[in-house]
């Protein structure tokens, strides 16, 4: 068990090296657009299923929160946060609506709007990726494998280069709390 143990980590450490090599520059890119967001009055707005929900609450979390610094609140919205508005959207139109239909309400332009998947191919998140476009937000997918049909919706794909579930969920949250670092520390700059 214990090589077991050694080589899940060292998987998942060699996946986001990989990552990284590959995605720095559009780290670096969707870091200043959530900066110019927040400073232009804008918000981000993250969405996804199942672990994927987790991962946009937590990153949501550390934006209204706080990352590592005391700080004033930064707004960000997890769309799958609402259990009311999810099941009304889901009941009284379809499931595939109850992000898109989230944005549509909330959305304005200048916002960022995360959607993540890990096959790149949720409906629900497909649909929102679409209106997110139609609104004019700034747009980011956290994907994995080949990207499925969401990298191709969005501004600035982040693929993760595995298919395992597990180790591309691992890059997402490492990428959210890199951006979180990034993001506090250039807002806040200043403010030392």
């Amino acid at each position: 068990m214990k090589d077991q143990a050694i080589q899940a980590f060292n998987e998942s450490a060699e996946v986001k090296l990989k990552f990284v090599r590959e995605h720095a520059d559009r780290i670096v890119t969707v870091a200043t657009l959530i900066v110019q967001a927040f400073r232009e009055g804008h918000k981000v707005l993250l969405f996804g299923n199942g672990g994927s929900a987790t991962d946009a609450s937590h990153i949501a979390a550390e934006f209204v929160g706080r990352y590592h610094r005391s700080r004033a609140p930064l707004p960000a919205i997890a769309l799958g946060a609402d259990q009311a508005a999810l099941t009304c959207i889901a009941n009284d139109w379809e499931y595939a609506e109850i992000f898109a239909r989230q944005l549509r309400a909330l959305g304005q332009k200048g916002d960022v709007a995360i959607a993540i998947s890990t096959s790149g191919n949720s409906p629900n998140v497909l649909r929102a990726a679409e209106a997110a476009r139609e609104l004019d937000l700034v747009t980011v997918a956290w994907t994995g494998g080949k990207g499925g049909k969401l990298a191709g919706l969005v501004d600035h794909p982040f693929v993760v280069p595995s298919t395992v579930t597990a180790r591309i969920q691992e890059s997402h949250i490492t990428l959210g709390h890199v951006l979180c670092e990034m993001v506090e520390e250039e807002f806040f700059a200043k403010a030392l």
